[in-house]
């Protein structure tokens, strides 16, 4: 393979890489908006803590495995506080209400992360069988970055099986359709929208742990990931997961091409594309009018 072909391939699988980690933060968001119609702005600050408890499990176990595991489970835990013991009480508010409480979380989260772990950047070292390198069409590749596609895609298969393929799943598309009837069938309607909010939060997590050896943990993280999470659920329409899935990708691409051809232009280059569809559906690719 020449050269410009191998570069070409090489920034290819690069957005591919970061357009996946970008739907599993931006999915998490779509599904709490889309499933129970709240805007999380904290939902980047769960992203960066996961990633902070990702560095700290693997401080004290010495195995990537194991935070990588237990890091989304324990960030979808004080999801679920938030959503248990905040949220709810802010319902007779409406928008503005959890708008103004999930900043102020988004904001603890900052706080706490700076004083637990300061300011520095931490490096999450992943293992050895992870840290080489593959060959692609004539080219040498980060094993690594493989490995984040294939563990996005395997989550995003687990969470549509558990959506579409089980009767949990059927029970909390159910109540996001009609929520009256379903109560009405004696099913608790708040634990269903408490583990849809654990589910979205864990999704988070599992990105901010996964893109850690990449990016490396910093106060920063949550705002690198943040604004782009939430210009793909925007672009690609409220509620819409194929929507987010589809500007993910395309996002991944603009942002790796756009670093190698337009490095100047690369940071606007996702705003200019949200301008022109929202200038064309202005509910997003996918989404609809209410």
């Amino acid at each position: 393979m020449d050269p410009t072909t191998a570069m070409y391939l090489a920034q290819g699988i690069h957005g591919l890489a970061y357009g996946m980690i970008l739907f599993l933060v931006a999915s998490g968001l779509n599904i709490i908006f889309g499933m129970m119609g709240i805007l999380n702005l904290a939902h980047a600050a769960f992203f960066m803590l996961s990633a902070y408890f990702g560095y700290q499990f693997l401080t004290m176990t010495g195995n990537f495995w194991l935070a990588l595991l237990l890091a989304p489970v324990v960030t979808s835990f004080f999801g679920i506080l938030l959503e248990r013991f905040l949220l709810r009480r802010m319902h007779p508010f409406g928008h503005m209400g959890e708008l103004i409480l999930t900043v102020g979380v988004s904001l603890v989260v900052l706080a706490g992360v700076k004083i637990f772990w300061g300011t520095e950047s931490l490096p999450l070292k992943i293992p050895a069988v992870l840290g080489g390198l593959v060959m692609i069409a004539g080219m040498d590749y980060p094993v690594y970055r493989l490995f984040v596609i294939g563990l996005s895609l395997l989550v995003l298969g687990i969470m549509a099986l558990l959506l579409y393929k089980t009767r949990l799943g059927k029970i909390v598309r159910a109540a996001v359709s009609d929520a009256d009837m379903v109560n009405a069938l004696g099913i608790n309607i708040p634990l269903v929208f408490m583990f849809v909010f654990g589910v979205g939060t864990w999704l988070a997590g599992v990105a901010g742990v996964a893109v850690a050896p990449i990016l490396t943990v910093f106060p920063g993280l949550a705002d690198q990931m943040g604004m782009d999470a939430f210009v793909v659920v925007v672009t690609g329409g409220f509620g819409s997961l194929l929507g987010a899935f589809i500007v993910s990708i395309i996002f991944g691409l603009l942002s790796s091409y756009g670093v190698q051809f337009l490095s100047q232009l690369a940071p606007v280059l996702m705003f200019a594309f949200m301008a022109v569809v929202l200038a064309i559906r202005p509910m997003g690719f996918f989404g609809e009018r209410e």
